[in-house]
């Protein structure tokens, strides 16, 4: 095999830019930021159904947490290069 490898199949085309991969990393952040802040939640109203807020804010990440994945690997998968 001599000379460069060529990258061929799914994962062909240019890299996300600087710009996407920030935002991507934003995007991951945010719930780290949101439930390690805890005074911002550590309250027992409003209660949705009967349970605190405090819990029910902590479940509420976990679909928010799969968007924020599904946006990210979108955000940074690479592009398809014009042929």
């Amino acid at each position: 095999m001599a000379g460069p490898l060529r990258r061929e199949g799914r994962g062909a085309g240019r890299p996300p830019s600087r710009a996407r991969r920030a935002l991507a990393a934003a995007v991951l952040l945010a719930p780290v930021v949101a439930l390690l802040w805890v005074p911002s939640y550590a309250a027992g109203r409003p209660a949705l159904a009967g349970v605190p807020f405090f819990y029910w804010y902590q479940l509420a990440w976990v679909p928010g947490c799969s968007l924020g994945l599904l946006a990210a690997h979108l955000l940074t998968r690479p592009r398809r290069s014009p042929p």
